[in-house]
């Protein structure tokens, strides 16, 4: 393997990491048109079995394909330089806003309401695109109205995982009786994929995954504080499938619900991640700076992306080398499905509360929130533009 290359997956991902605006489905096409199109470190083929490989897995997916694009291009150090390259950019922007609204106080009230209505416009448009995609059958629908009773009968993070193991056993009843849906996976091999990891270093990767997994929530419990913290965004990073908006929910019940962070400090933070390019997962950075009192605010952030982050390093490089295998599966397909069907009642659960709640207060913000919705689903309108028109208009107007 060439040095060069580690740089070189560095420059690349750095400059996706300040022009990739439009959430992952847009992120996806951005790095289709610069890896496989354009530098050719793949085919096609190969990029589409990455693809539904992330999709399958939990965690930020599109972040989660940068990640095995780096891994196949350049090893384990590339994986670690496609992270940050990606990343970064974003990240210290919302770590930033997380601490000058800390300085600001009160005082940026209107803009920050603008936000949280913008927020309302950018999930009602996710939601809209996830129905279309993973709900769109008699079937899924209906699993998406389960998750959506679980989640809003049962508050917190135990509802949140409730409607997704829900989602899981409904998608494997189905295709018991013939009915399950599939989570749209090619047939192929994974032709191409050649991972830096091998088998036995794959497993152990797993192995930490799920070790970790159980031991946080009982070291959380025993030592709170930095620990708890850490639990919260490495849970959040762990069961969420798909990425991008879906992981609004378990951050509010982590973040709001267990009294952190405000509802409203949590949807001004939304409606700025929408505004800065890179993956939707660095709003952790923005939560953990703004759970983080005085003067480590930036070390909270810090900890938070890389808690949320983690989980996605151990599953890519642990599930790589037997992807090929796995997912031809019906049952696995199958059962992927149901979830993601769930994670559509999850996300219609908190656009009710705390999106719309907190975000369209008065008459007016029903005018702007309706526009702002017109604007990206109709006009196309990139959400950064949205959301900065959406601030500055409540800036304006006032709080």
């Amino acid at each position: 393997m060439r040095a060069g290359r580690i740089g070189e997956v560095f420059l690349a991902f750095g400059r996706l990491g300040l022009t990739a605006f439009g959430g992952p489905v847009a992120h996806l096409g951005f790095f289709r048109e610069e890896f496989v199109v354009r530098r050719r470190w793949l085919d096609d083929a190969a990029f589409a079995d990455l693809v539904a490989l992330c999709q399958f897995l939990p965690g930020p997916a599109s972040s989660q394909v940068g990640m095995a694009l780096g891994l196949i291009r350049a090893g384990r150090l590339g994986a670690l330089a496609a992270f940050l390259g990606f990343t970064a950019p974003s990240a210290v922007a919302m770590i930033g806003f997380a601490l000058g609204l800390s300085a600001l106080g009160g005082g940026a009230g209107g803009a920050l309401h603008g936000l949280k209505t913008a927020a309302v416009a950018v999930v009602a448009a996710a939601l809209l695109g996830m129905i279309r995609t993973l709900a769109s059958t008699r079937e899924t629908a209906t699993i998406a109205v389960g998750g959506l009773a679980v989640a809003a009968l049962l508050p917190g993070v135990g509802g949140q995982l409730g409607a997704i193991g829900l989602g899981a056993v409904a998608g494997l009843g189905l295709a018991a009786f013939g009915r399950g849906p599939t989570a749209g996976a090619s047939a192929g091999a994974g032709t191409g994929l050649h991972s830096a990891i091998g088998v036995g270093e794959a497993t152990a990767m797993l192995a930490a995954f799920a070790g970790l997994s159980l031991a946080l929530p009982l070291l959380a419990a025993i030592g709170g504080g930095t620990v708890d913290l850490v639990d919260a965004f490495w849970r959040a990073g762990s069961w969420v499938f798909g990425g991008g908006h879906v992981v609004l929910p378990l951050l509010q019940a982590e973040m709001v619900e267990t009294g952190r962070v405000s509802a409203d400090a949590f949807l001004a933070g939304y409606g700025a991640a929408q505004a800065v390019p890179g993956p939707l997962f660095t709003f952790a950075g923005f939560l953990g700076a703004a759970a983080t009192e005085g003067p480590g605010g930036a070390l909270g952030g810090v900890v938070a992306l890389l808690s949320i982050f983690a989980p996605s390093w151990l599953l890519v490089g642990g599930a790589l080398p037997f992807w090929a295998r796995l997912r031809g599966r019906t049952r696995v397909r199958s059962a992927l499905a149901g979830v993601n069907a769930a994670v559509v009642g999850l996300l219609a659960a908190a656009f009710f509360d705390p999106v719309w709640t907190r975000g369209v207060t008065r008459p007016g913000d029903v005018v702007m929130a309706a526009a702002a919705f017109v604007a990206l689903t109709a006009w196309k309108t990139p959400p950064w533009a949205v959301v900065g028109a959406c601030a500055a208009i409540g800036a304006i107007v006032g709080g």
